[in-house]
């Protein structure tokens, strides 16, 4: 099964998460554009406005956010300071050092269990980046305890699930999530794609229509009805949808196997 959230979907969803940590640190000036000063009085830190600048800069420049972070840790910037190098270094691609502050901040924290979770759920990404789908099964189940039905973790622990080929309990997952946010279109698609596996092709051809009528240009959904075409006999259908993927998108594995899967279909019909 395709892992329908890409790693820059991730990233990007890293670096929104978990907003309310900076704003109970302590008092403060203006936001730095730059790493802090030596000299500069943690007192005169704005750590609200800094959260913000920092994790602009861990998502845009990660080495510049990293070292952002650092200095504002030494400053006091406490519990945010420490997210935001988390999130920069997945930036660099230091998955498992990433989830493993993710993890430490959770248990060190005193915030709430949402907050706690939105932390686990982080670090669950992380380690699914790093290719360790234990541990990212791991903190994601541990993260739903402490918020059940939480629907982004819902949809991550789907497809941790699907990684290690665990269609039933994946499709689980996704319909508590579809239960919740019935238009949620990646739960949609990812959930087609259980239903294929699981050998329900009308119902995975529901799924993938309702995706398809809220978003009709969604990548990951059109590679997933040519596939369902091509299985249904539809081999034309199959080749529109994988050629409109191909003509739209100009990089990232939805187009990577849109065209494996046109090529494949070229071998088998000549």
């Amino acid at each position: 099964m395709r892992h329908v959230l890409r790693p820059a979907v991730l990233i990007a969803a890293l670096a929104a998460a978990v907003p309310a940590l900076a704003a109970e640190s302590r008092p403060a000036p203006v936001a730095t554009s730059k790493v802090p000063q030596s000299g500069v009085d943690a007192a005169e830190i704005n750590n609200a406005k800094e959260y913000v600048t920092c994790m602009q800069l861990a998502r845009a420049k990660p080495e510049d956010g990293w070292e952002e972070a650092l200095a504002w840790e030494s400053l006091g910037g406490g519990e945010p300071a420490r997210h935001c190098g988390a999130v920069a270094l997945i930036g660099m691609g230091h998955y498992e050092d990433a989830a493993k502050r993710l993890e430490d901040l959770a248990a060190d924290s005193k915030r709430d269990n949402l907050i706690r979770a939105r932390m686990l759920e982080q670090a669950g990404q992380a380690w699914l980046m790093a290719g360790n789908t234990d541990r990212a099964d791991a903190v994601q189940r541990t993260a739903l305890k402490l918020v059940p039905g939480l629907p982004d973790l819902l949809l991550d622990h789907a497809v941790t699930l699907a990684q290690v080929h665990h269609y039933r309990e994946a499709k689980a997952e996704l319909d508590d999530l579809l239960q919740r946010q019935p238009n949620r279109v990646e739960g949609l698609t990812l959930r087609a794609s259980a239903r294929r596996y699981l050998n329900d092709l009308p119902g995975a051809r529901a799924d993938i229509d309702h995706a398809l009528k809220l978003d009709p240009g969604f990548p990951d959904a059109l590679v997933e009805r040519g596939i369902i075409r091509r299985l249904q006999g539809d081999n034309a259908g199959a080749r529109s949808d994988w050629l409109k993927v191909v003509k739209t998108v100009p990089k990232g594995p939805a187009l990577d196997e849109a065209q494996r899967n046109l090529e494949l279909l070229d071998v088998k019909t000549k």
